[in-house]
């Protein structure tokens, strides 16, 4: 009896606290509720009016946007053999977690691609695109040079995206064309329209293949395309549509390497060798001229963590992505877990530390292909969409 009454006694002291939610003011509603991770927010939201009201109100997610800057991780896994068993997936830094997306996402596609805010998917008659969070696959009007797993960028126009489109594979009666000059074209959605621009520089077309390629964007600006393994590198004048003269970006010793943007700046990240053995390296690029200066190296233990082989050529599954004050590096060839580490920058490069990130949910299937990048994501994209 007297157990019973305690509990009747702590429900009503439940009950009360979840009451005095009521009395606080919407201010300081918000500004609690702003500190959750954007996810959070998202399950908050339909917990009653009031903070559905708070959460969808344009003054908070204008804050949201603003505050929470850290770009998100995305891994889209493929399986070449059964397309049911594609799955994509997003990391949040602010909750250190990764989140299983809708399988719906993923069209039954060879080749698919994401850029900031938006996933692609090619093949050699047409591309579509769709944006992360919401909205359904469009596809556009065909391209002067149709191809296949092309480099993609995403900038804006004043207040409005653009994609350029830069090399891919090329086919000529079913068979790669090897005279493909590495068309370069730029998508107006609005317009539904292509503008053809001067294909890529010269130098990059042997070999004929732009998955030794990768591409940075700079303040929507300057487009650059790297070469991973040539380490040659151009850029594109988003303004002048002009290619600059190839350069070589080639720190001792490196044996392969990603150029990335983080904080406004070029930073180039890659497999270097070293008197201590092999060591994964980040480097801040002057735009200008070309130089480099070491920013910060992974520590060796955690380096190897992102390995469960002792294969000579193990090392070369490591990929890099990069945007804001994050520079992801992940295993893509890991089977299932592919396992990924981050670098977290403060302003101005002053301090770093490197972490690892959690495995990948365990519903992740075996893939034989992953296609990873990182998107800035804002509250509002995500509620214009289905909950994650």
């Amino acid at each position: 009896m007297e157990e019973s009454i305690c509990i009747q006694k702590l429900n009503s002291q439940n009950d009360q606290k979840i009451k005095n939610w009521d009395f606080l003011s919407s201010d300081l509603t918000e500004k609690i509720l702003s500190y959750l991770p954007i996810r959070s927010i998202i399950v908050a939201s339909s917990v009653c009016k009031i903070w559905n009201s708070i959460i969808t109100s344009s003054s908070f997610t204008t804050k949201i946007s603003a505050t929470k800057k850290q770009p998100w991780l995305f891994l889209c896994g493929q399986n070449s053999i059964f397309y049911n068993n594609n799955q994509p997936f997003a990391y949040d830094p602010d909750a250190n977690e990764w989140i299983s997306l809708p399988t719906s996402t993923l069209l039954s596609q060879d080749f698919f691609i994401g850029s900031n805010g938006f996933f692609f998917a090619t093949t050699s008659e047409n591309f579509s695109f769709k944006p992360i969070f919401n909205g359904i696959w469009v596809q556009t009007s065909p391209l002067r040079f149709s191809r296949c797993n092309p480099l993609v960028g995403v900038y804006n126009e004043g207040l409005n995206p653009r994609f350029i489109v830069v090399g891919g594979v090329r086919f000529v009666g079913g068979l790669v064309d090897i005279e493909d000059r590495f068309a370069v074209e730029i998508y107006n959605p609005n317009l539904d329209y292509w503008e053809l621009c001067p294909p890529l520089p010269a130098d990059f077309r042997s070999g004929n293949s732009s998955q030794w390629l990768c591409s940075a964007l700079l303040r929507d600006k300057f487009y650059y395309v790297f070469g991973i393994y040539s380490c040659f590198i151009t850029c594109f004048n988003l303004d002048e549509h002009l290619w600059s003269e190839v350069q070589t970006l080639r720190p001792p010793g490196i044996l392969f390497s990603f150029l990335v943007t983080c904080q406004d700046c070029l930073v180039l990240g890659g497999l270097c060798n070293s008197p201590n053995g092999p060591n994964f390296v980040l480097w801040k690029v002057d735009e200008k001229t070309m130089e480099f200066s070491e920013l910060a190296i992974m520590p060796q233990a955690l380096m190897y963590c992102l390995f469960d082989s002792d294969e000579d050529d193990k090392f070369a599954s490591l990929k890099c992505v990069g945007l804001g004050n994050l520079v992801y590096v992940y295993n893509e060839e890991h089977h299932k877990n592919h396992p990924a580490c981050v670098c977290e920058f403060s302003n101005d490069f002053g301090l770093c530390s490197w972490r690892k990130l959690p495995n990948l949910p365990p519903n992740a299937s075996k893939f034989h292909r992953v296609i990873s990048f990182c998107s800035n994501v804002s509250l509002d994209n995500i509620l214009v969409g289905s909950r994650i």
